[in-house]
């Protein structure tokens, strides 16, 4: 859904381009995604910017997520598959002590809890049980589609709707900084894991509840967040500059890329 925020602060940037050969850009563009707009709030504002029919992502970030959103151009569409079914790497920070309907900091608060004794061993504890394989259950505040709805449209009806486990394996969960009531740590996962449902988990698992409270992807596949840049400047870019940044296809030829 988009953003309404996001679309009146867009109106800052540069005139939108107009109309051109689309295939006289196509690769791929390493955003570093703000808090607040939807991923594809930042992909209408860039096709709409540089006039590009076909632009699409490798894998959605939430709203309020921030960091590595894989941009697809033109012809760069094509890989949507390679760059949706790689590994994820993420950074994040869970509040303990609070639950929400939706597990992070958008939703409304359902239960509150006494974290004031936990400590980081404990904490340490809960997150390695979740390392390794494991079946997790999407929640109803998510994109995921069942016949044909998605789940997030059933739960603002206030329908509960029931949902298949999915097999996920987590590669690490280690904890970065511990400042109670908030936790910070890093999260190494297969794609379609719901690191808001892990952070969700732990706190259960504790006894205080928990959400997840920030949440910022670093690493995609073998593409890292060092290499993004920041959605405002590219906004601000004209298309020979836009060039300069764009990964050409052929670094991915590998993926089965076909003209």
């Amino acid at each position: 859904m988009s953003n309404p925020k996001f679309k009146t602060t867009a109106k800052r940037y540069r005139s939108p381009a107009p109309p051109r050969d689309q295939s006289a850009l196509d690769g791929i563009l390493l955003v570093d995604k703000p808090a607040g707009p939807t991923s594809h709030d930042i992909v209408h504002a860039i096709r709409k910017r540089f006039g590009i029919r076909k632009v699409g992502h490798g894998g959605t970030l939430d709203p309020q997520a921030t960091g590595l959103l894989v941009i697809l151009l033109g012809k760069g569409t094509k890989l949507s598959s390679y760059f949706m079914t790689g590994d994820k790497a993420y950074e994040g920070t869970m509040t303990l002590g609070v639950e929400t309907n939706t597990q992070d900091a958008d939703g409304e608060v359902t239960r509150e809890g006494d974290c004031s004794a936990v400590t980081r061993e404990q904490v340490v504890e809960a997150t390695q049980r979740y390392v390794g394989d494991m079946m997790q259950t999407p929640p109803m505040v998510s994109a995921v589609k069942i016949k044909g709805v998605p789940l997030y449209k059933s739960a603002r009806k206030g329908q509960t709707i029931e949902r298949e486990a999915r097999l996920i394996h987590v590669y690490r969960f280690d904890i970065l900084e511990f400042k109670l009531p908030e936790v910070r740590f890093a999260v190494d996962c297969t794609k379609g894991t719901y690191v808001r449902t892990l952070s969700a988990d732990v706190g259960a698992d504790l006894g205080c509840g928990a959400h997840l409270s920030a949440l910022r992807r670093t690493g995609a596949g073998k593409l890292k967040l060092e290499d993004t840049t920041p959605f405002d400047a590219i906004m601000e870019m004209d298309e020979p500059e836009l060039k300069k940044i764009v990964l050409p296809l052929a670094r991915f030829a590998s993926s089965g890329a076909r003209d």
